[in-house]
């Protein structure tokens, strides 16, 4: 039987990824999820490929309450409600998108611990695929292949960044369900394509340091692997009906 053994969301593109226990998919991905980002001076987004630091920082957005909280690993909190103070046009990923800033402390004190002026801009998602790439997946027995490469106990899964992880499938066998229909918990998903691996996967999930050379580890197995980008580890998919996914909820792939 497969099962969901794992969800993880984060507010903030790029800060650390959380542990939940469920998750509302919707057709932009899990609520709340990555429901702001970062921009510099140039209105354009920053990531974890730029600032790895991010990762050391926990957001916790109420999206109901429409609260915003930031915790610094310097020991700074920045948080209160959600207030816009107008549009603004950014570039994310080299294409143009308007945002709403945010109108309160988190961009200063961002900027503080940055040491460059930066502002937290709010989308309805800053998934980087789009609405065909509203949630992610992996498998156990995937992690599990990739530490066996990378000559290593276990590989944390907050690498990759991904929203459900998956047990109960050999490794690497979510790769057959691209083109499918998967029934997960009360929702549907249609599987587009893999996901393609850049270095923001060898930083530490809890600081942002390099510590794990993960792409030279796939590509000793992954390298020549007929997909949809390269490095390829884990998939995308689009939500075809939303519903309710809990840690324990049964997976069905509808072939």
């Amino acid at each position: 039987m497969i099962t969901v053994s794992g969800l993880s969301i984060t507010a903030v593109k790029g800060t650390r990824v959380r542990a939940v226990d469920a998750i509302e998919l919707g057709e932009r991905g899990a609520r709340g999820d990555r429901a702001f980002y970062l921009i510099d001076a140039r209105g354009q987004m920053v990531n974890g490929k730029r600032w790895g630091e991010l990762q050391a920082i926990v957001a916790d957005f109420d999206p109901d309450g429409r609260t915003l909280a930031l915790a610094l690993p310097d020991g700074t909190t920045a948080s209160g409600a959600i207030a816009h103070a107008g549009p603004v046009q950014t570039t994310f990923f080299s294409r143009p998108r308007e945002a709403q800033e945010l109108r309160g402390p988190w961009s200063e004190a961002l900027s503080a611990f940055f040491g460059e002026p930066l502002r937290l801009v709010e989308v309805p998602s800053a998934v980087d695929r789009g609405r065909k790439a509203a949630v992610s997946l992996i498998s156990r027995a995937s992690l599990r292949r990739l530490a066996q490469s990378a000559t290593c106990d276990t590989v944390d899964d907050r690498r990759f960044r991904m929203t459900i992880e998956v047990e109960g499938v050999d490794a690497h066998a979510e790769d057959s369900w691209i083109g499918e229909r998967v029934r997960i918990g009360a929702a549907l998903v249609r599987f587009r394509g893999n996901i393609g691996r850049c270095m923001v996967t060898t930083r530490n999930p809890d600081t942002g340091a390099v510590d794990l050379q993960t792409l030279h580890a796939l590509a000793d197995y992954r390298r020549h692997v007929d997909s949809s980008e390269p490095l390829p580890f884990g998939i995308y998919g689009e939500v075809l009906a939303g519903g309710t996914v809990r840690v324990g909820d049964p997976v069905e792939p509808i072939f």
